[in-house]
């Protein structure tokens, strides 16, 4: 475990020992030394801004990015399940998957509003593709023998969706979130740049604006670290969830 800890941190902390190195000195007013950067972190980020900007991005996303899971999941499992259903949708879901979300944030200002129901609206909008698109194939692709024995053994209706066809399209599902959770994020910075009174994306727009450089580098930076902590959250969800697909991938490993 810290060995993993260890492999995980090291590109982060030589790229950011690099970045001191190199940005030592540095009289740009666009690309101010990190130590200036980090100053203004420590100064910026104190417990007030962290509630009243970090803590409402993270509520935004989080309702979004379940909302998405949800409806992604479902709707995967019942085109999945069903080739009819399939053959029939499938052109209008490669339709509506290759519009890219911020270009429908204007659209979506118009029926939602400008509050919070039109940010969430913006990070389902873009999420669900990942998570519907990557459900349908894990559930297409299990396979037939799984199946056909747990009907022999009875195993039918709502058993046969939570027993057999959930965990055998778990790794693929799995995937799927890890994609939507990074479109997640970037949405959710998106979505705050229009209309909006607080949030990180917010308050980093706001310091371009006003110049102040060495805060609005303290905001991407802070970003980048949600994104890892995010990350690092997903990966352990999914190892406990996965733990029976993690060990069989183990024992091939050994085996071969």
């Amino acid at each position: 475990m810290i060995r993993r800890i260890a492999y995980a941190l090291a590109l982060p902390l030589l790229l950011f020992g690099g970045w001191w190195v190199l940005s030592a000195g540095s009289e740009s007013f666009y690309a101010p030394p990190l130590s200036e950067i980090l100053t203004a972190f420590g100064n910026t980020w104190t417990l007030s801004a962290l509630r009243s900007d970090v803590l409402p991005s993270l509520l935004r996303l989080l309702s979004g990015y379940l909302l998405a899971a949800v409806i992604g999941i479902g709707l995967g499992l019942a085109i999945g399940v069903n080739r009819r259903l399939r053959f029939t949708v499938e052109p209008v879901l490669e339709l509506f998957r290759a519009v890219p979300p911020p270009v429908l944030v204007p659209v979506i200002m118009l029926f939602a509003g400008i509050g919070d129901g039109m940010k969430v609206i913006v990070i389902v909008f873009g999420c669900v593709w990942p998570v519907l698109l990557n459900t349908v194939e894990g559930v297409r692709a299990v396979d037939g023998v799984v199946l056909e024995t747990a009907r022999s053994y009875g195993v039918t209706g709502p058993a046969r969706i939570t027993r057999v066809i959930l965990p055998s399209a778990g790794p693929q599902i799995a995937a799927g979130l890890r994609q939507a959770l990074s479109i997640a994020i970037i949405l959710m910075v998106i979505s705050e740049m229009f209309a909006a009174s607080n949030g990180l994306g917010f308050t980093i727009v706001q310091f371009q604006r006003s110049f102040a450089i060495p805060e609005m580098w303290s905001g991407i930076i802070l970003l980048g670290l949600l994104g890892f902590a995010l990350s690092l959250l997903f990966r352990l969800a999914e190892r406990r969830a996965l733990r029976w697909y993690e060990g069989l991938r183990a024992a091939q490993r050994r085996a071969g």
